[in-house]
């Protein structure tokens, strides 16, 4: 039978929800965190399952935690860098035992997962409804246009201008192979495939929920399943340092956080090509080792408040993802993202089609390009014009959609 959501019974007038996220990257867990601090606690009873390796920045929440295990993030960004499957069978079939036993425990009467892919089995053979957090430009309803990586050994032998035809050629092939591993369990559990489109695989839930808002990726008209519910802004559970009190007023500030997912190692180029600059940055760096000396424009933390650091900035630098532009977006302030995998670039693409920041690409970073895109940004009125316009249509979104969904019930959409 198709899982249903209906009121609960025998256990007052409360959902009870089951947010289960992948810990690979910060941004899988913070996404969950902020959506479930958003929704109605007198409504909704609230539980969460994630690895536990990002516990000091959540702080205290109001609702229980209870650890699951995530492959390691240097293993998933491996993975990412050289285009091969992140996950293994044997990966997804130890999930899958894992979520049904956490499934079990909660009784939930329906699961939010961010990027736990075994949901797409687990949540099925457990017959709870199930809604997935992902981004727009992976759904197949997506218009989209598919930029070349970061790949290795692919973009550091080819010049781009091979490398990218030759990645648009071999995508679909690269797509399908990512799809092996979950379609190999879902038959040994008794479900069909999903076919080779790593869309699909990624989007595979009762109902589906954008983190964006609609127009920010060009899309054919979406299934009745498919529901945008805006940014879901986050930042780590830290005070603002002992200088940010003595932030210049006379000059530019810039933060820059290239973040879980991105090339740290990139910070230093990126504060040396700034540092004769009439600027101040605001950087955010658990390797203060690695950094050497410190331009004396820097100002340096292992974290800072990320919200509020994109407030005070006129630029945030980043990885280029979602969250991270997002944040930056949400407080009208234009972006530079030092992309590197997929998921980074089609983010990007969406923030440079709409005019609010630039892609600068990992594996090209210069002193250069980076004093150039600051420079271009700032001296631009058209782009913070542009991040203000965004502002406001995120404004104009609520997770209240979520809340929609629990009044009206809904049932298993058919596969399209």
């Amino acid at each position: 039978m198709d899982p249903v959501i209906r009121p609960p019974t025998g256990r007052g007038p409360r959902f009870r929800l089951l947010f289960v996220a992948e810990a690979v990257t910060l941004a899988h867990v913070a996404r969950p965190i902020a959506l479930a601090q958003a929704l109605d606690s007198g409504r909704f009873e609230i539980r969460l399952a994630v690895d536990p390796r990002h516990r000091p920045l959540w702080g205290d929440l109001p609702f229980p935690v209870r650890p699951i295990r995530s492959i390691p993030t240097e293993q998933f960004l491996g993975a990412l860098a050289r285009g091969r499957p992140c996950y293994d069978a044997a990966t997804l079939r130890g999930y899958v035992r894992e979520d049904l036993e956490v499934i079990r425990e909660a009784a939930p009467d329906a699961i939010i997962g961010d990027f736990r892919l075994s949901l797409s089995i687990s949540a099925r053979l457990a017959g709870v409804p199930y809604l997935a957090i992902t981004n727009a430009y992976w759904s197949p309803y997506a218009r989209q246009r598919y930029p070349v990586p970061e790949l290795r050994p692919l973009t550091n032998l080819l010049p781009l201008p091979l490398a990218g035809p030759l990645f648009r050629a071999v995508r679909p092939l690269a797509f399908a192979s990512h799809t092996i591993p979950l379609n190999r369990v879902r038959r040994e559990f008794g479900l069909a495939s999903l076919g080779t489109d790593l869309r699909r695989i990624y989007t595979d839930a009762d109902r589906v929920l954008y983190a964006d808002f609609p127009g920010y990726v060009e899309t054919s008209e979406l299934p009745p399943g498919h529901h945008f519910v805006g940014p879901l802004l986050w930042s780590p559970a830290v005070a603002t340092p002992e200088w940010w009190a003595d932030i210049p007023d006379d000059r530019p500030a810039v933060y820059v956080n290239l973040g879980s997912s991105g090339r740290a190692d990139l910070l230093p180029i990126v504060l040396d090509a700034l540092a004769d600059r009439p600027l101040t940055i605001l950087a955010a760096s658990l390797d203060r080792g690695r950094l050497g000396s410190i331009p004396p424009n820097t100002r340096l933390a292992p974290y800072l408040p990320g919200r509020q650091a994109a407030a005070r900035a006129q630029l945030v630098i980043c990885n280029g993802g979602s969250p991270a532009t997002q944040q930056a977006l949400a407080a009208a302030t234009p972006v530079i993202g030092v992309a590197g995998n997929l998921d980074q670039h089609l983010n990007m693409q969406s923030v440079q089609r709409l005019g609010a920041g630039l892609t600068l690409r990992s594996d090209r970073l210069s002193p250069p390009a980076i004093r150039a895109a600051v420079g271009r940004i700032l001296e631009a009125p058209s782009f913070s014009a542009a991040a203000r316009s965004i502002s406001g249509k995120f404004n104009q979104c609520s997770v209240n959609v979520v809340d929609r969904l629990f009044d009206d019930g809904f049932r298993k959409q058919s596969p399209s």
